[in-house]
This record gives C-alpha cells, sequence and structure tokens, in this order.
C-alpha cells in the first residue's frame, strides 16, 4: 500500500506542466506577433512619411514649374498669345499632376506626368525664344526700313523744296522788273514842254515813269504792259467803262488806264507813259493817288503821288 502512492501522485502533475508551457508557447507567439505589427506599422509610418515627402516635392516643383511658366508669360506680353494652344495644354496637364497629387497617387506615374510637363514647358520656352528672335529682327528691319523711307522722303522733300525753289526763282527771273518807278501831276507848257506840278487846278497830265530792267532769260519780243491809276476816291482812271479797256487779273477782268506794248530786247529801257486830262475821267481830284503797273497777272511795281 505504501508503495503506490508516489505512483499516483506522480501521474497528476504531469498535465500542469504541459499546460504552463503551451501558455509559454502561446505567450511567445503573441509577443512576436504584436513585434512583427509593430514592426510593419513602423515601416508603414515611414512609407507614410516618405510619400508625403515625395508628394510635397512634387507639388513644389510643379508650383515653381508653373511660376516660372507664368513668369515667362509676362516677360514676353502678347508676344505669348501666339502659343495660346501651347499654353493651354500646359496649364491642363498642371491641373492634371495637383489632382492626382490631392488624391492617391502613384510616385512614378506623377514623377513621369511631370517630366513630361517639364519638357513640354522647355519647348514652350524654345519656341517663345524664337518668336521673340524673329520678332526683334523683323522690328529691327522695320525700323531701319522706316529710318530709310524716312530718309528717302526727307531727300525728296528736299528735293521738292528746292525744285519749287528753282521754280520759284525762274518764274520770279522770268517776270519784267522795273525800278525807279515815279508818278506825278504835269503842266503841259506847250512845244513839248511839261512841268511837274502838285496843283489838281494845274494838272494837264498824270505822268508814270519807270525803267525796265534788263533780263536774258526772258525771251525778247513785244512785251504787254498795263497801267491802273486810282483816284482818291477809288476809282481807276480809264478811258471807257465798258471791256474794251479790262485786262484778265486772277481770273477777274480789271480796267486799266493805260495800255502799252514796248519792244523788249532784254536791255534795259527807260519809259513814260501818260494819262490826258482830256479822257472821259478828266476830273483831277485832290488827295492820294495809287499807280500799278501790271504784266502777265503780275504787278510789278507801285507808287503814290499826292495833288494838292
Amino acid at each position: 500500500m505504501n508503495e503506490q502512492a508516489p505512483t499516483i501522485s506522480s501521474g497528476r502533475s504531469k498535465p500542469g506542466k504541459g499546460m504552463i508551457a503551451i501558455l509559454i508557447i502561446l505567450a511567445l507567439a503573441i509577443a512576436g506577433l504584436l513585434i512583427w505589427i509593430f514592426s510593419i506599422k513602423s515601416d508603414m509610418d515611414v512609407l507614410l512619411t516618405e510619400k508625403e515627402t515625395q508628394r510635397v516635392e512634387l507639388q513644389s516643383e510643379l508650383d515653381s514649374l508653373m511660376y516660372e511658366h507664368e513668369m515667362i508669360k509676362t516677360e514676353y506680353g502678347t508676344l505669348s498669345d501666339s502659343l495660346y494652344l501651347k499654353d493651354s495644354i500646359i496649364q491642363e496637364n498642371a491641373r492634371e499632376i495637383s489632382k492626382l497629387l490631392d488624391t492617391q497617387w502613384e510616385y512614378y506615374k506623377v514623377k513621369r506626368k511631370l517630366d513630361l510637363l517639364q519638357r513640354v514647358s522647355q519647348g514652350y520656352v524654345r519656341q517663345m525664344d524664337s518668336l521673340y528672335t524673329v520678332n526683334k529682327v523683323l522690328t529691327e528691319e522695320n525700323i531701319e526700313i522706316r529710318q530709310d523711307l524716312q530718309e528717302v522722303q526727307t531727300e525728296n522733300e528736299m528735293i521738292t523744296r528746292d525744285k519749287e525753289e528753282l521754280n520759284e526763282k525762274v518764274e520770279q527771273a522770268s517776270i519784267l522788273q522795273i525800278y525807279n518807278m515815279t508818278a506825278a501831276g504835269v503842266r503841259d507848257r506847250g512845244s513839248g514842254k511839261e512841268k511837274e506840278t502838285d496843283k489838281a487846278s494845274r494838272v494837264d497830265k498824270i505822268r508814270v515813269c519807270f525803267t525796265l530792267g534788263e533780263n536774258k532769260i526772258i525771251e525778247p519780243g513785244t512785251k504787254e504792259l498795263y497801267v491802273r491809276i486810282a483816284r482818291p476816291d477809288k476809282l481807276i482812271m480809264t478811258k471807257d467803262r465798258t471791256d474794251t479797256y479790262t485786262f484778265m487779273y486772277k481770273d477777274e477782268k480789271i480796267q486799266y488806264s493805260i495800255k502799252k506794248l514796248i519792244n523788249y530786247e532784254n536791255l534795259s529801257t527807260n519809259l513814260c507813259l501818260y494819262w490826258d486830262k482830256s479822257y472821259p475821267d478828266k476830273e483831277i481830284l485832290k488827295g492820294t493817288y495809287h499807280v500799278e503797273v501790271f504784266y502777265q497777272e503780275e504787278v510789278i511795281g507801285h507808287t503814290q503821288f499826292v495833288l494838292k
């Protein structure tokens, strides 16, 4: 009886040890699982941090690229309007990349799109530089052409002005010139003798004298001169008030007092012409008389005298 008791006691202790072993194994497994889970979580945190860093870097790269693009557009001004289509492509790609960065995204996919956008933007800059260069060349050529045109216009204006001045000189040279013009009332003393007088009551004639200047340019031959004598009351002294004693001046018929045809030989000639008191307008008034000489619709001489 005493020998079997230890055997029964030994059989009851074995299951307790097994449970402990199992529990230890479970505890170790759970601990290992927890360590693995914490490790995975730590790796995920690192990956998420890296991904956010990448997202921020890509967003910064995109922002920098678009900022430079807008600066280039501003720098080139209206010239950038000619590349409107390429600009719209750049803007659309930038919006697409920005949308991807705000949602679920893959680094390499976004990076590829961003690299593509960078190349498109660089092409845009190259085209803009090319347009600017062409435009600059055209502008410089245009400025040079305008300068050349201005020089030509200036030369033409100078030539025209010189021609006009020359024509004016020729016209002036082709007009008879008179010098030393005088006019006065004279009294006829008979036998061809006369005496100058300023007394209206004693005047028998009005004498107009002048020197017809030498002119080698004018063609020699018969020249027609007209003299107009205006009384103090502005009335022209003439033989007849009809069109018989008129001539054309500035497209208008005007009366003359004396008409003289001379045979001009291009030499200086002294002339004296007379208005006779015996003509119809015979009244000699007191006051200032104005005398003009006309040749080819030009006034070539003027003088005045006073009768008391």
